[in-house]
C-alpha cells in the first residue's frame, strides 16, 4: 500500500493518516471544513493537495449517515482502488451503499475501536490504533484485493482486525457502548434537578458510572439514531431486569435477600469478564494505591521513584482529600509488576495499598 486518502479529518481520520504517513505511505486529506484539513496538515497528517491519480485506499472518516452518499461521490470521480470507512455502525451503512447503487466489490467496511471522545485533528495520535481492535465487515461481494488493501491499513496502523457481519456488530456495539452510554446519560439526567446539599455526597463510584454522559450529545445522537434498534432491544432486556429488581427490593418477607444476592453475583460474574484496558484481560492488571501529600513535590518524588522502580504504569488516577492535604494515586500495573512495585515504593517509606 502506496497512497491513501483521508476523507474527513477528526480524531480518528487523523490519526489514520498519521499513522499510514509515519510507515512511509503517501497521505492525502480531504475535509468539508477546510479549516480542519488544514490543521490536520499542519500536524503532519499529509497533504491537502489533490493526488496525482487514483489512490490505492480511500478511507471516509465522516459521520455514519453520510458514508454512502460520499462513498458514492469518490466511486464516480474514481478516486481509489480500494474504499472502507471508520464509521460505528454497519448495517444502516451496507443498506444505504446499495440503495445508491455504490460498487460493492472495492469496498470493505470497518470501524476501528479507539479514540477517547475528543474530536477534530488536534485529538488525533498516530499510535491511537496500537494493540485496539479493527472490525472489518466485508460482504460476499468482496474482492479479495480490496480486502487485503484495507487489512495492510490495519496493520500499518498497529491494530488487530476482528471479522464481523454489519448485524452482528451493530448488536455487539449496542451492548457494549451505545446502550451503556445512553443508560449513563439516562442515571445522569436524574442528577441535574437534585440539590446540592445531596450531590455533596457523590463518591467516585458515581463519577465512574456517568462519566460518558459528558460526551458530545449531538454526537451521540447520530450514533445512537443509526442503530436504534439493536440499542432498544438492549435497554429492553435491561428494564426487565430493573424492573425484577425493583420487584425484589419491594418485597417485604425476610427472604429477598436471596434473589438480591443472586442478582448482585450475576452482576460480579459478568464484571469479571470485561477485559482491562486495550484489552488486556482484567485479571493481568493490578492498581496499586499510594498516599501522597498534595503537593507538586510529592507527586514530582513519586514519579521519580516510579522511574526508578522500573515498571510500567498503564493509568494514574488522582482521588484528593477535600480537608486533609492528601491525594490518593490509584496506579495501574500489570499483576506480575505490582509486587515489584510495591516492594520498590515500600522500601522508599511510601504509604502503599493493593486493590
Amino acid at each position: 500500500m502506496r497512497s491513501a486518502l483521508i476523507v474527513g479529518t477528526g480524531a480518528i481520520g487523523t490519526s489514520i493518516a498519521m499513522a499510514l504517513r509515519a510507515r512511509g505511505v503517501a497521505t492525502y486529506l480531504r475535509d468539508t471544513d477546510h479549516g480542519a484539513a488544514r490543521t490536520a496538515e499542519r500536524v503532519g497528517a499529509g497533504t491537502t493537495a489533490a493526488p496525482p491519480g487514483p489512490v490505492d485506499l480511500a478511507v471516509l472518516a465522516v459521520p455514519p449517515a453520510t458514508v454512502a452518499t460520499a462513498l458514492v461521490a469518490l466511486q464516480r470521480e474514481d478516486a481509489a482502488q480500494c474504499y472502507t470507512d471508520v464509521a460505528g455502525v454497519k448495517a444502516l451503512v451496507e443498506r444505504e451503499c446499495e440503495a445508491l447503487g455504490c460498487e460493492p466489490t472495492s469496498v470493505v467496511g470497518g470501524h476501528p475501536l479507539a479514540g477517547d471522545g475528543r474530536q477534530g485533528p488536534l485529538a488525533a495520535k498516530a499510535d491511537l490504533f496500537e494493540g485496539r481492535p479493527w472490525v472489518l465487515v466485508p460482504t460476499e461481494h468482496t474482492a479479495t484485493t480490496a480486502l487485503n488493501t484495507v487489512l495492510a491499513m490495519v496493520a500499518l496502523c498497529g491494530a488487530t482486525p476482528v471479522f464481523l457481519d454489519a448485524q452482528r456488530h451493530d448488536r455487539a456495539m449496542a451492548l457494549v457502548s451505545h446502550a451503556p452510554h445512553f443508560l449513563a446519560s439516562l442515571l445522569a439526567g436524574r442528577l441535574r434537578d437534585t440539590g446540592a446539599s445531596v450531590l455533596r455526597l457523590a463518591g467516585q463510584e458515581l463519577r465512574d458510572v456517568t462519566r460518558g454522559a459528558a460526551a458530545s450529545p449531538e454526537l451521540w445522537t447520530d450514533l445512537l439514531s443509526t442503530n436504534a434498534p439493536a440499542v432498544a432491544d438492549v435497554l429492553e432486556a435491561f428494564a426487565e431486569d430493573a424492573i425484577g429488581a425493583a420487584a425484589v427490593l419491594r418485597a417485604r418477607d425476610a427472604p429477598t435477600t436471596a434473589p438480591l444476592l443472586a442478582l448482585l453475583r450475576k452482576g460480579a460474574e459478568g464484571q469479571v469478564t470485561v477485559p482491562g484496558k486495550y484489552g488486556v484481560p482484567a485479571a493481568a492488571l493490578a492498581t496499586v494505591e499510594v498516599v501522597v501529600d498534595d503537593e507538586p513535590k510529592q507527586y514530582a518524588q513519586l514519579f521519580g521513584d516510579l522511574a526508578a522502580a522500573g515498571v510500567a504504569v498503564d493509568d494514574v488516577a488522582i482521588e484528593r482529600s477535600a480537608h486533609r492535604g492528601t491525594a490518593r494515586m490509584s496506579l495501574t500495573v500489570s499483576a506480575t509488576g505490582a509486587p515489584v512495585l510495591v516492594a520498590e515504593l515500600n522500601m522508599r517509606n511510601w504509604h502503599v495499598e493493593v486493590v
